[in-house]
């Protein structure tokens, strides 16, 4: 069993949105990895980074990632920084993977003063910018398609993955 596609991408990539709508398309399940983790830690991800640091978030992010690549078939999302960890990149070789690009300017108005979002509680433009830089390597690494989302509707996000999916 393996998921149809895994989507990665940085926060405000669209990952959800187009996860759950590609889903919808497909007939298939969507899950979240976020929310794997949230549910496991019994809290949600910003008390896991105060409470208990980046490092133990990644741990926790990291078997998500490899729970649910080995007993899901739907279109997996995974947070913006599960591909940080070389592990985690290693898992997803053989997986169709689905690189959602989105620019800094685009990002920026999706994910607003990264309300809920850890990595961007100080500076959110500058970090999230920093963050864009330093993950986009590791993205087109991991991908095996890399869709830009910037201007461009859920749906013709969908229309171009599927188009790739041999579903």
């Amino acid at each position: 069993m393996a998921p149809v596609c895994v989507l990665v991408g940085a926060m405000g990539a669209g990952k959800s949105t187009v996860g759950e709508a590609l889903a919808d398309a497909l007939g298939v399940g969507f899950r979240d990895t976020d929310a794997d983790v949230e549910a496991t830690a019994g809290k949600p991800i910003p008390e896991i980074f105060f409470d208990d640091g980046e490092e133990h978030f990644r741990a926790l992010e990291h078997a998500a990632v490899i729970a649910a690549l080995e007993s899901f078939d739907g279109v997996l999302a995974l947070g913006g920084g599960a591909i940080l960890a070389e592990k985690t990149r290693a898992a997803l070789a053989g997986h169709t993977v689905v690189f959602l690009s989105v620019g800094l300017s685009e990002a920026v108005k999706r994910v607003g003063f990264g309300a809920g979002r850890p990595l961007l509680a100080v500076n959110p433009r500058a970090t999230l910018r920093h963050l864009l830089e330093q993950r986009l390597p590791l993205y087109t690494e991991v991908a095996t398609l890399t869709v830009p989302t910037d201007d461009r509707t859920p749906e013709d996000v969908v229309t171009e993955i599927r188009a790739h999916l041999r579903h």
